[in-house]
């Protein structure tokens, strides 16, 4: 069988995220290649079956030498290693490794997994990315989104062309593994975030919604699950999240590899994000039939069906945040575990990763066929 690239700009997106896929490519006999910076997940990589190589990926800073040494390493990688096909995840690795890819003759299948701070405060970073996605992706190679916002952005500003594009649910989820289960039982209503400790999640306002809501309704509780010390230009200090610890308005977690128990202690799911690409913590909610609330938004409108299975916000306003996190308290138990209900089902219906493993193994096939 034919040997299949995988890049990113971690070791963690790739054994997170892509690992239905990378287990469906081994299973049927494929090579696959892992290459990513290493982060402590190579190892994980490698025990799957992988070969990992790891590489320099800067994912936050624009240097252009460290920038152009990402390319050449990765054009050596392609050239050593000779894969049939290469597929690219994550903003440089789409731009760079796609260049890479070019100059070597390999095919690609990019993924555009969310547009990122570049494009939630438009300015001059964001023309030079655009400059740099017309730059890579136009061709006859397939480019896969994980929301049709994402789709319509790109060929509205024909950063696309000819491109055959495909929509996919981010990377799925596995429904067995995030089987549904009810609502706690107690007094207590508690909301949950589970995301990087930056702003862009939009973590300041739900404190202060938090905040609003602790003034009047002593029961309500609001935890934050994930990591602190993140690479990213609105990285929130853990002293803050400390600080906001002593006040008693939330609870941190801190981080984990497992999110179930967390998720089944919580009444209700939130994410307050400026913008994402499909948020894989809504997707593991809803498949175990968590309410949600998200910001109305790219992404996180997909998964939210308002007042169905939860309550979309507006993006950047902690009022009305803590206006549809007081509507859910006054729900009814019965009223919530209906909303969980309809989570799950909506997760059976359209974010199974069978469906997105199934998407891959095609268009990799087509490349490969393509390339013969």
């Amino acid at each position: 069988m034919a040997k299949v690239a995988l890049v990113s700009n971690s070791a963690w997106n790739l054994f997170n995220f892509r690992r239905p896929v990378i287990e469906a490519l081994l299973e049927r006999g494929n090579d696959v290649i892992t290459i990513a910076p290493e982060d402590g997940h190579g190892k994980s990589l490698t025990e799957l079956g992988c070969l990992f190589v790891d590489t320099k990926i800067d994912p936050q800073g624009f240097s252009v030498a460290s920038d152009l040494g990402s390319l050449v390493h990765l054009r050596q990688i392609y050239t050593v290693h000779k894969p049939a096909v290469v597929m690219h995840f994550t903003i440089k690795p789409v731009i760079y490794g796609t260049l890479a890819a070019r100059l070597t003759g390999v095919p690609t299948i990019n993924t555009i997994t969310g547009l990122g701070t570049a494009f939630i405060r438009e300015g001059l970073l964001t023309k030079i990315v655009e400059s740099l996605y017309r730059l890579s992706l136009p061709g006859p190679r397939p480019v896969v989104f994980q929301n049709f916002d994402d789709l319509a952005l790109f060929r509205q500003r024909r950063l696309v062309t000819n491109n055959p594009c495909h929509v996919v649910p981010g990377s799925g989820i596995d429904l067995r593994e995030f089987s549904a289960s009810p609502l706690p039982n107690g007094n207590s209503v508690i909301f949950l975030v589970i995301a990087r400790l930056i702003r862009d999640k939009g973590i300041n306002e739900f404190v202060e919604a938090a905040r609003q809501i602790r003034q009047c309704n002593s029961h309500a509780r609001f935890r934050i699950l994930g990591p602190t010390g993140v690479a990213n230009r609105t990285a929130i200090e853990k002293s803050q999240i400390e600080a906001w610890v002593r006040e008693g308005v939330i609870d941190y977690l801190g981080e984990t590899d497992d999110v179930r128990p967390h998720i089944a202690n919580a009444n209700c799911v939130v994410l307050p994000s400026y913008r994402e690409g499909m948020p894989r913590t809504l997707l593991e909610a809803a498949a175990m039939g968590r309410p949600v609330i998200a910001t109305d938004v790219t992404g996180c409108r997909d998964v939210v069906d308002n007042g169905i299975n939860g309550y979309l916000c507006a993006v950047k306003k902690a009022d009305d945040l803590a206006l549809k996190m007081r509507t859910f308290i006054d729900l009814t138990s019965a009223e919530r575990q209906k909303m969980g209900n309809a989570s799950r089902e909506k997760a059976e219906r359209q974010f199974d990763e069978k469906r997105v493993v199934d998407t891959y193994l095609d268009l990799i096939d087509a490349q490969i066929v393509r390339r013969d």
